[in-house]
């Protein structure tokens, strides 16, 4: 069919060559299974985005700042924690508590991010550390989105979209081997279950067992995840997935003295009692159905089970401290977390000559519960210049236990209007109507809440052509509310411009925008070593964000970024009386720059990759009395293919095992320092 089609473009422009042009075909489907026309697994250029059909699908008429990490980005980079996915993301600080690994943590343009998984808040799932390998991609918005996802930081939002069967057969399977004694297997297959080709399926799996950089730790992981998509005709699909996590790990090394640079292994926690033990469950059903006549539906569902223990002991200095003796804290914590979220969406596409309409309105239901408690006390000291362990604390006593239920219903609406296919006007409107409840188990009382509040969302967007396009957007968020605090509210402006041009597999971004957040708590150290939320005031950011994804050839690719931050506190006073006026944030760098490339070398079945990420100083507190240094870290990448199908790949973080402090509150905490990973994957 696309031979007589490319005759008739040839003689278009007669038989001279210069005045031949050259046009693009549209694809020939030769099965009825449509996909997302990205494909994660082998380009690191997305076009699409996947968020649960609450935003346009295509990232050049999405009027935000959006980036996405494909599953062959991931892979080449070996990143195995949401922190190493977003390393290399402008606008996006990772990583900032270095050895405690009980959370993911990442901030985005000096705020916290709300993470998603397919378009579905994680909610009271939100502290787990994710595992990569479950996914297809990691979509980032930088900004605000109450209007979107609901209730979030005003950071932006952090999208995890699960790998889901294939209308075709496919597998890949691994052994690695790296650092810390860390062992790896993982398998990741499907294909079709019946002769009509209706009903796929996919299983992915990895079991991970090793040690922490610093002593008396470990880090073993299981994942299991397995999918079922039944597509009967063209117009219908239905996936249900179930996935079960585990992690038994240690929590953290106990922090550093503040008096010099020790090394990464030194462990001052207490080895009976810094542990991290988590299990969770989901099951997610989504379901499309499109109707032919413009009007599709989106159904999404999630049941999520979920306990959370820890255990550590940590230290607490001072810079008064005299000696080599010094405190310790001990901290616990047990919880049990339920969740239950689905939405159903109708989004109806018409035209009205030069006119294109996209109407999109939805409800959504979460239900989050929660009941925990934490205990919190005096550990025994213990003398850093010769550390004796003396057992699990025995003075902890619990100071929060409740039983916490959050029921939020929301309904939004989002109208897009496309003129002469150049102007997209873009405005959105949503109300979360939150009923909040929380008994204390200790004293044994009950207080509730009701919070309604309404987000909105409007946003230009010109496309001079089909490469290049430029918008202005105003957002709002909503953060999570606590019982009796009125809620924080951010608020953003942005300018952008995306640039994709035809003929290359590239995309490339730039905004500038300006950033508020008003009612807003932190977390402070305070004087006995303990951690409260306060609430400070008012803030703003204005910033600068820059990317660059592109396949330069079929052989190298490159990605690039830079952010810029300009960080000041409006109104903020602390507790004790301190004003931050004028203050940076804390854990906040004002530049941030990073740059990966990898290259295949043609005919020989090697490939190379190399990475540099800068840091800029960044204050670690509020008042803004301690601060740390800049930094530029390295990453490499080696693969060679064996035989047919078959890779060693090699991957080494932190190149030059650069050791610094990138958080300090009762102790310092470092980076992470180098590691070394070496698979042999097989694919079929």
């Amino acid at each position: 069919m696309a031979a007589p089609m490319i005759g008739t473009a040839q003689q278009a422009g007669g038989g001279d060559p210069a005045n031949q042009q050259t046009y693009r075909l549209a694809p020939i489907l030769v099965n009825t299974h449509v996909e997302v026309p990205d494909d994660d697994a082998n380009s690191t250029v997305a076009r699409e985005l996947s968020v649960g059909g609450k935003v346009a699908t295509s990232i050049a008429d999405t009027p935000a700042s959006v980036s996405v990490i494909t599953e062959k980005e991931i892979k080449q980079r070996n990143a195995t924690t949401t922190e190493e996915v977003l390393q290399y993301t402008p606008g996006v600080l990772a990583g900032f508590w270095g050895s405690d690994d009980r959370n993911d943590y990442f901030k985005i343009r000096g705020f916290q991010a709300t993470t998603y998984r397919d378009g579905m808040t994680l909610g009271s799932m939100r502290g787990v550390r994710e595992d990569p390998y479950a996914y297809e991609r990691v979509e980032v918005l930088r900004g605000a989105n109450s209007t979107l996802f609901g209730p979030a930081d005003p950071g932006g939002s952090v999208n995890f979209v699960s790998k889901r069967p294939k209308f075709k057969r496919f597998g890949e399977g691994y052994l690695g081997y790296g650092s810390f004694n860390q062992k790896e297997a993982g398998l990741d297959t499907g294909g079709v279950l019946d002769d009509n080709e209706t009903l796929a399926y996919r299983f992915t799996g990895k079991v991970t067992d090793g040690d922490r950089e610093y002593d008396h730790s470990k880090n073993n992981n299981q994942l299991f995840m397995g999918g079922l998509t039944w597509e009967p005709t063209d117009y219908t699909s239905a996936t249900v997935i179930l996935d079960y996590l585990k992690r038994d790990d240690t929590p953290n090394s106990g922090g550093y003295p503040f008096d010099k640079e020790y090394d990464r292994s030194d462990f001052f926690g207490e080895p009976d009692f810094n542990y991290h033990d988590v299990e969770r469950t989901n099951i997610t059903g989504l379901l499309t159905h499109d109707f032919s006549n413009g009007l599709t539906f989106h159904g999404n569902l999630r049941y999520s089970d979920l306990t959370d223990d820890y255990g550590y002991v940590y230290l607490a200095d001072s810079a008064s401290r005299q000696g080599t003796t010094l405190d310790r804290y001990g901290l616990g914590s047990d919880i049990d977390s339920h969740q239950l979220i689905g939405n159903a969406i109708l989004q109806y596409d018409a035209s009205f000559g030069p006119i294109d309409s996209s109407t999109l309105g939805g409800v959504e239901y979460l239900d989050s519960s929660s009941k925990g408690i934490s205990s919190y006390g005096l550990a025994s000291p213990i003398d850093v210049a010769d550390p004796v362990y003396s057992g699990a604390p025995v003075a902890l006593a619990p100071y929060s236990a409740n039983d916490q239920d959050n029921i939020t219903r929301s309904v939004f609406l989002t109208q897009n209007l496309s003129f002469y296919d150049r102007v997209i006007v873009t405005a959105g409107i949503r109300n979360d109507s939150m009923d909040l409840s929380s008994k204390d188990l200790i004293a044994g009382t009950t207080e509730t809440d009701d919070v309604s509040e309404t987000s909105y969302r409007g946003a230009l967007t010109y496309k001079f052509n089909n490469e290049f396009s430029t918008y202005f957007s105003y957002v709002e968020s909503i953060a999570p509310p606590t019982i009796g605090v009125k809620p924080e509210r951010g608020k953003q402006q942005e300018l952008g411009a995306k640039y994709a041009p035809e003929g290359m597999n590239a995309l490339f971004s730039a905004a500038v925008y300006e950033l508020k957040k008003e009612n807003e708590s932190i977390r402070v150290v305070q004087d006995d070593g303990s951690i409260e939320s306060e609430t400070v005031g008012k803030s703003r950011v204005r910033g600068v964000d820059l990317e660059a994804k592109t396949e330069l050839t079929d052989n190298l690719s490159l990605t690039g970024g830079y952010s810029y931050m300009d960080q000041e506190v409006i109104r903020g006073t602390l507790s004790d009386g301190t004003s931050i006026t004028g203050n940076q944030f804390a854990t906040a760098p004002e530049q941030t720059a990073s740059l990966w490339t990898h290259y295949t070398l043609p005919d020989t079945g090697m490939s190379f990759g190399i990475g540099a990420r800068y840091v800029g100083a960044y204050y670690f507190n509020a008042d803004n009395t301690s601060k740390g240094e800049a930094a530029t870290l390295f990453d490499a990448a080696f693969g060679y293919q064996v035989v047919r199908n078959t890779e060693l790949t090699v991957n080494v973080s932190n190149l030059f095992d650069k050791q610094y402090v990138v958080n300090s509150g009762t102790a310092d905490y470092y980076n992470p320092g180098r590691r070394i990973t070496a698979k042999i994957s097989y694919r079929w």
